[in-house]
């Protein structure tokens, strides 16, 4: 059974995350990955290949990058289970701890918080840098709460969901092989030269894997906003569809509508104006109070989601 792993894992994480001395002892699977796709990247994607062939390159790229992640990781579940008998499932569920990100998350977002809490305009800058893509140097106040609220929405379901969805549905080679195409998607899935051909297989496969999980992301962000509900999902239905990517819409209309705000909007990336539509337009300015809201929000979201697995546990062994 896959849900008492799933659960497990995700109290682990709740506990401890990723700690800074773990971190600096193994580092994480997911830097592997990032070495990984970096190396085949320099490799073909080729300036001298045309549009077709690097596209082509990039995919065979990403499917031997999922099949051997795949492979690996089933067979070290075979291992475990083999050796390790009765406990199997405790060491499956510490496999699977590193794929799941929620405290990491919070952990990240919560120092933003604190520095605007202490009106530490530059600290907050310099904190919320560490989790978005765009300049973050002359953000003011309602700037910086936008973009942490808006990471926290979008992340909660490429770090939280997606990989418990894809643990519960494929087990460990399921989670670890959606950790390694978001990476993927991450680090070359680009719109903008010169990776736009190379990395559209990355973009589109971590559509696909996502499609499933902002939704349901985004239906537990409006679940965890308790009064603000049914606005979350009016404005999740309404609004999804204006940011550019096909998912991330979903837990980001979510949060602006519980929260009554507005997100997205006008951003500079690399000294560029990205005139992007707002998300929940017709809400106000998000401020630093939302930002905790906010924060809490996706912390019952997170409770919710755990109670799910929970629930399938007892589920399926009410069923057996």
């Amino acid at each position: 059974m896959i849900a008492p792993v799933a659960f497990a894992a995700m109290a682990l994480e709740g506990a401890l995350g990723w700690p800074a001395r773990l971190h600096g002892l193994v580092g994480h699977p997911v830097g592997l990955f990032a070495r990984v796709i970096s190396g085949s990247e320099r490799k073909l994607n080729r300036a001298e290949w045309s549009d077709m062939a690097r596209r082509v390159a990039g995919l065979l790229a990403m499917l031997a990058l999922i099949a051997a992640v795949s492979a690996s990781i089933a067979v070290a579940v075979w291992l475990v289970r083999g050796m390790a008998g009765p406990w199997a499932w405790l060491i499956l569920a510490v496999l699977a701890w590193p794929a799941l990100a929620a405290r990491s998350l919070d952990d990240h977002v919560r120092p933003v918080l604190a520095a605007l809490e202490r009106a530490d305009l530059g600290q907050a800058r310099e904190a919320v840098g560490m989790i978005v893509g765009r300049d973050t140097a002359r953000l003011d106040e309602a700037g910086v709460v936008r973009a942490a609220i808006e990471s926290l929405a979008e992340s909660f379901c490429d770090g939280v969901v997606a990989p418990l969805f894809w643990l519960l549905l494929g087990g460990l080679p399921g989670a670890w092989a959606y950790k390694a195409i978001n990476t993927a998607d991450s680090l070359v899935g680009h719109p903008e030269e010169p990776l736009r051909a190379y990395g559209w297989a990355a973009a589109r496969i971590d559509d696909l894997a996502n499609l499933v999980p902002a939704r349901l992301a985004g239906a537990l962000l409006c679940l965890a906003g308790g009064s603000g509900c049914t606005r979350g999902v009016a404005v999740m239905l309404r609004d999804h569809a204006r940011h550019a990517s096909p998912n991330a819409g979903w837990p980001e209309a979510a949060m602006a509508g519980v929260l009554g705000v507005r997100l997205a909007g006008p951003i500079v990336y690399d000294g560029a104006l990205a005139a992007k539509p707002w998300i929940g337009e017709e809400g106000r300015v998000a401020g630093v109070a939302d930002l905790r809201r906010a924060l809490a929000i996706y912390r019952r979201a997170c409770v919710l989601l755990a109670l799910v697995a929970l629930g399938l546990e007892a589920g399926v062994a009410w069923l057996a």
